[in-house]
């Protein structure tokens, strides 16, 4: 599945998923296909030569020669801005990928599955939940979804629509700096409580993703140990500077 070299693909389609991210469909002629939680480097180069790349999370299962990649804007980025606002259907980008072989899931493992993700780190969170749908899978998945707020959440619809038809899958949110009207519970940051009641237990052996800014995920995994689970069994990705 592992390609070498960068390979000219066109932007297809985009699709919003908040006021500043959104979720681009690139079309990759002699696509290999990709696993779910697998990255591609998306690679731009300017007019004088200079060039930029940066790597994203692929956030849907393999589709012929398509490839869909979410990207929040990063203030003050090289990469994100351009990606966002000058990038327009039908322009062409440089790809290479699909990378990575740790953080993937398969159909055919058989153990429970917990998704934790911080903001955009749901990305390939989503890849996941998608490929299991397409899978037909009954594998049964638990998302714990750490967003600022209600509108920070990437893919609302579709999480609501996939929470209420997808059997076996169960969405919990934890909302850092505004909780939506309604709730009672506080704006918190994840909590050994969110887990140990969104989360499985450790005698399950579940496989845990964690995925989201680097003081997230370490966080996150240091309450999956202490609640009993084997460090193995705990992949993470992380993204943006330590702390």
């Amino acid at each position: 599945m592992k390609r070498t070299g960068w390979w000219v693909a066109r932007l297809v389609d985009r699709r919003d998923e908040t006021a500043t991210s959104a979720t681009l469909v690139l079309e990759v002629p002699d696509w290999p296909g990709h696993l779910p939680g697998q990255h591609v480097d998306l690679r731009l180069t300017a007019e004088d030569g200079y060039q930029a790349a940066r790597s994203y999370s692929v956030s849907a299962p393999a589709d012929g020669n398509r490839v869909e990649v979410t990207v929040q804007r990063v203030p003050d980025g090289e990469v994100s801005p351009y990606l966002l606002e000058g990038l327009s259907v039908g322009d062409q980008i440089e790809v290479r990928g699909p990378v990575g072989g740790y953080f993937v899931w398969r159909a055919t493992d058989p153990a429970p599955v917990l998704l934790v993700g911080g903001g955009s780190g749901v990305a390939p969170l989503m890849a996941m939940i998608r490929a299991r749908r397409e899978a037909d899978s009954r594998v049964p998945f638990r998302l714990i979804y750490s967003v600022r707020s209600e509108r920070d959440v990437y893919f609302a619809d579709e999480l609501r629509r996939r929470a209420r038809d997808d059997r076996g899958l169960d969405v919990a949110y934890v909302y850092t700096r505004e909780v939506p009207e309604g709730l009672s519970a506080q704006a918190h940051r994840v909590a050994v409580a969110d887990v140990n009641t969104h989360g499985w237990p450790a005698q399950l052996e579940p496989v845990n993703f964690v995925c989201g800014p680097t003081g997230f995920v370490e966080a996150v995994s240091d309450i999956l140990v202490a609640l009993g689970h084997e460090p193995r069994r705990i992949k993470t990705e992380r993204f943006g500077p330590t702390g």
